[in-house]
């Protein structure tokens, strides 16, 4: 999942990508309404978390014009303002989710994994290409039956190439979808990472390089 924070505060923000990426999430940060409008328009997000105190209005607003827009990605409203009254303007205002301050990391991981798979075009609960499954939910990935451990960034990649099996995935798609902002699109982040899942799947090899192009995964899905 791609995230965008959008959050004011310098130290809360960067807390909080931090440990959306240590979750394995990409993430993206914006300190005004503004900034998060430019964002959503030039990427795509799974999830957006907003805060309600922004030095340029209240994040609800930006929510609603976004909403009457038709830009239907899923929000979660992070703020201290948690009476009732306040959760019943989210959600009138288009919020997906309302979570007050102080909050425990643990549950907005949850709650970003679960408005994510409210997305436009849901997940299969499993993948297959040959031999090779991927379990969505779970996060597990198998060739011939045997488990193997992949990394986050490992998963997301084989997870791309495998919900679009058979296709041509450039390198540029990759970087939106499994990195955020923070990557740096020249390097050769995305090589390092399919050697490493080439090198775990074993043969015979699945994935295909496409010389200036990207990679595909074969086989019959």
């Amino acid at each position: 999942m791609r995230v965008l924070v959008v959050e004011d505060d310098d130290e809360l923000g960067l807390a909080l990508a931090e440990g959306l990426r240590a979750a394995g999430l990409a993430v993206d940060r914006a300190g005004s309404r503004a900034e998060a409008d430019e964002k959503v328009w030039v990427n795509r997000y799974d999830c957006v978390i907003a805060d309600r105190g922004l030095p340029d209005g209240d994040g609800l607003e930006l929510i609603r014009i976004w909403r009457k827009s038709g830009y239907a990605v899923p929000v979660l409203v992070l703020t201290a303002l948690g009476a009732v009254e306040d959760r019943v303007e989210g959600f009138a205002h288009g919020a997906d989710d309302y979570l007050g301050k102080p909050f425990a990391l643990a549950e907005l991981v949850a709650r970003v994994r679960a408005l994510g798979r409210r997305e436009q075009h849901p997940r299969l609960p499993e993948l297959a290409v040959a031999d090779l499954t991927l379990d969505v939910p779970s996060h597990r990935v198998r060739r011939s039956g045997v488990l193997l451990a992949l990394t986050a960034k490992e998963f997301a990649v084989l997870e791309a190439l495998m919900l679009r099996a058979g296709e041509a995935v450039t390198r540029t798609e990759l970087l939106e979808r499994c990195w955020d902002e923070m990557s740096e699109p020249a390097s050769n982040v995305v090589d390092v990472v399919i050697r490493h899942l080439r090198r775990k799947l074993g043969p015979p090899d699945l994935i295909e390089s496409l010389r200036g192009v990207g990679y595909r995964i074969n086989g019959p899905a």
